[in-house]
């Protein structure tokens, strides 16, 4: 790119911290677009567009500088469109107001979703048309912003303002789809589209909105190479094979591994610490779990190693391989914290578990980010031993606190995570869906703990490991030019 060829990216995605967020997802909006901008040293202007929902964070409610306000048409419906903005670090962040549609407790999980976010992804359309800013890129994350390539791709596909814009749908976690039954009244009446348009949306005898945005956008992602690959596998893809190994064949699927926002994430300046540390000091991480022992009510004695986890309780997060080998484990001299919500049936589990085992357990049921920092600031090890994982920060943000990984190699923690038998090694790492596999592996990683030259030794490389955005960042950068360019 020559000198004056400023280019324009447009972000659209359903939440982003530090205004909302309920996962990873909020976490990459709220980092990647910063990093984005550093790293194209001046070549790209980036742009957000995000729902307003009711829960955005109070210390931003008066901050949003209202801009206007225009009408988007969505089928039959006329629906009013607001439109607020924030400044921060360069990055413009744009949020659609309608209360109809965000003003709820909760940002998914509601009969009319497929309404909610084909609003959502032709309201940012419209937002872009407000504006007179035609991005060059619109980069869409997930199916909650999916319907934006395919109105691209249809309503829009005669429009000379959009004929040169690329876009790129990034999948977080093929899981969710946004699949609806397949009819006239969705096609016609929710979208807004012909139904000749409906072969775009239809897989496997359903609407399925995820398909629908790969077939329509020019590039699609996923959030770690390895899960780029794997996808390609039925044992991955939550029936969506087909779709990826045809997107695959056409030369448009890249795996690019998230990052974290080291600023966010930072032992040295996170308040919800008992004690800060770096990776110089971090002998005062053994100060935070004497706290969090005294907290929960364990024993306090800071040569008791701890094993944390912070996760979602089901079972393709590897809660099946723990519950096999738990009682077991708890026979060694170890204490282990699980905090998180999720499947009934292992919330009831692990409670009464924690019940038999005062001593040595605790489980807090609950979404908690406080308490989630004081765990991965006090575990020596941090077990994630997922069946699939897009890509997990959570192994990443651990590493920045010391806690040693423990993980399955699948997807994003295979990438991030090397065993310590290897060169650069960084963790602990296991390999089958063997619930021995993983306990044989927890027991190496305590048998090392045992050894204090060794393990500080380890605690000092995982906390020099680099997790940030930067890499990630030119490689978005990279990608973005040789799209352009096409």
């Amino acid at each position: 790119m020559g000198e004056n060829q400023t280019k324009k990216i447009f972000f659209v995605a359903s939440e982003a911290q530090p205004f909302f967020a309920s996962g990873g997802l909020g976490d990459v909006i709220g980092s990647l677009p910063k990093r984005i901008l550093k790293n194209s040293k001046g070549n790209f202007e980036v742009s957000v567009i995000l729902p307003l929902y009711a829960k955005l964070n109070q210390a931003y409610k008066n901050k949003l500088i209202y801009v206007g306000q225009t009408i988007t048409n969505l089928s039959w419906r006329k629906q009013y469109c607001g439109i607020f903005k924030y400044e921060e670090n360069g990055v413009k962040y744009y949020f659609i107001d309608n209360e109809y549609y965000f003003k709820r407790d909760n940002f998914y999980g509601y009969f009319d979703d497929a309404e909610r976010f084909a609003f959502f992804s032709k309201a940012a359309i419209d937002v872009m048309l407000f504006l007179n800013e035609i991005p060059d890129i619109i980069h869409v994350h997930d199916w909650q912003a999916g319907m934006l390539p395919i109105y691209l791709r249809t309503l829009y596909y005669h429009d000379e303002r959009f004929a040169k814009v690329k876009t790129i749908f990034t999948i977080h976690n093929i899981e969710y789809q946004g699949i609806y039954s397949f009819d006239q009244d969705i096609i016609e009446d929710v979208f807004g589209l012909s139904m000749n348009d409906g072969y775009l949306l239809e897989y496997l005898g359903k609407v399925n909105i995820m398909k629908g945005a790969m077939e329509s956008a020019n590039f699609v992602t996923t959030v770690s190479p390895t899960y780029a690959e794997e996808i390609l596998q039925k044992d991955f893809a939550h029936g969506l094979e087909h779709e990826t190994l045809r997107v695959k064949k056409e030369g448009k699927l890249k795996g690019i591994l998230n990052g974290i926002d080291k600023v966010f994430y930072n032992p040295a300046k996170d308040k919800a610490l008992f004690e800060n540390y770096d990776k110089k000091h971090f002998e005062v991480k053994s100060k935070n779990k004497e706290e969090l022992q005294d907290m929960l009510n364990l024993p306090v004695d800071k040569d008791i190693p701890m094993i944390g986890m912070v996760t979602r309780l089901v079972a393709h997060k590897g809660l099946d391989f723990v519950k096999e080998i738990i009682e077991e484990l708890l026979n060694q001299k170890i204490q282990f914290v699980i905090l998180g919500t999720g499947d009934p049936y292992y919330e009831g589990y692990f409670k009464d578990l924690e019940y038999r085992h005062k001593n040595k357990l605790r489980v807090i049921i609950a979404f908690n980010q406080d308490l989630s920092r004081k765990i991965y600031a006090s575990s020596d090890i941090f077990l994630m031993p997922s069946k699939s994982e897009p890509c997990g920060l959570s192994q990443m943000i651990a590493s920045r606190y010391g806690a040693i990984p423990v993980v399955r190699e699948t997807g994003g923690l295979k990438d991030s995570i090397s065993d310590f038998s290897t060169n650069n090694g960084n963790g602990y790492t296991f390999n089958g869906y063997d619930s021995h596999e993983m306990l044989n592996t927890i027991l190496r990683a305590l048998k090392d703990y045992q050894d204090k030259e060794l393990w500080d030794k380890q605690v000092e490389t995982v906390m020099n490991k680099d997790f940030g955005w930067s890499t990630s960042a030119k490689q978005y950068v990279k990608m973005y030019e040789e799209i352009l360019e096409k």
